[in-house]
């Protein structure tokens, strides 16, 4: 039972180096499902175990700067995966209706494979975000929305741009992500910069909003498949898996919202209960939208805290 069990593991395993698209083969991460599923398990291992007893007893890393400097990178890298998905197709030669995968090795194509790719590994450093959150002892970050989202998108990509690197329809949800990525990395690089960006930063909400509207374009986008007189889609599979994805993740983010405004987790900061010499009146720290929190009648900014009229970093 164990020998027919591992033999064909053995055969799956072979018969996805023979599927794998040539034109991606020898890209990094790419030539088997076991690298990349090592290092995810080992990234779910660190976060919710060895990474939390690491930090047990020990203070929480400033990190101010190495954030600010990851944070605009990905700016950066976002914004140029974006721009190349538009030249490879997206801003040039797609209907952005039944777009097919293209096999060929035209200079295009091969424009679309790459970026597939860059798009694919930039979910490996996102794994820094959980990382930071670790080491800065954030753990009430450390959601199962948060590591579940960092952990399933890398995996599941792996498996499209395997079969599918110049994916057609398939890659419009990267292209959008994408962009989103640009917008949620400005915030957090502005965030992690100090509290003198402090007053730029009340459209944190906004972001959640944002994303939910990244899910909503990408499901009516992919939707489009089971309304058109005819598709040719070349792996179907893909589409449903899409639509299922952005659905899923709509449902997850809702509920976020839902908790953190609608239930009012996270008010604005007019409707903040005032506080006494000693605190607030219910003896709580109450959290505002703008990355700040009253406690103990002192301003508490996520990297730091004003104390006797002086700001300091925690």
């Amino acid at each position: 039972m164990v020998r027919e069990v591992i033999t064909n593991i053995v055969r799956f395993h072979d018969y996805l180096l023979r599927r794998t698209d040539a034109r991606v083969r020898d890209y990094p991460l790419m030539q088997s499902p076991i690298n990349m599923t090592l290092i995810l398990l080992g990234y779910v291992f660190f976060v919710l175990y060895a990474g939390p007893r690491f930090m047990a007893n020990r203070k929480p890393f400033r990190l101010n700067t190495a954030m600010v400097a990851y944070n605009f990178g990905m700016v950066a890298f976002n914004a140029y995966i974006v721009f190349e998905f538009l030249m490879a197709g997206w801003g040039t030669t797609f209907t952005w209706r039944c777009d097919l995968i293209d096999p060929s090795s035209t200079p295009q194509a091969l424009r679309m494979v790459r970026v597939a790719w860059l798009f694919y590994f930039s979910k490996y450093i996102e794994l820094l975000d959980t990382v930071f959150f670790v080491l800065r002892k954030k753990h009430s970050q450390i959601t199962f929305l948060h590591v579940f989202h960092h952990s399933f998108m890398p995996w599941t990509w792996w498996w499209g741009i395997t079969l599918t690197p110049a994916g057609g329809m398939g890659s419009f949800h990267a292209m959008v992500n994408a962009t989103v990525h640009v917008i949620m990395y400005t915030y957090y690089g502005l965030s992690a910069a100090g509290p003198r960006f402090q007053k730029y930063l009340w459209w944190k909400k906004y972001i959640t909003a944002i994303q939910l509207t990244q899910f909503v374009l990408v499901s009516i986008h992919i939707s489009q498949y089971y309304f058109m007189e005819k598709c040719d889609y070349q792996v179907p599979i893909f589409i449903h898996l899409i639509w299922m994805y952005g659905m899923f993740f709509f449902v997850l983010f809702s509920h976020f919202w839902i908790q953190a405004y609608t239930k009012g987790n996270r008010l604005p900061v007019s409707h903040v209960e005032k506080p006494k010499q000693n605190g607030f009146t219910n003896g709580h720290a109450v959290s505002v939208p703008n990355g700040t929190y009253l406690e103990n009648g002192n301003v508490c900014y996520t990297n730091g805290f004003a104390q006797n009229g002086k700001v300091k970093e925690v």
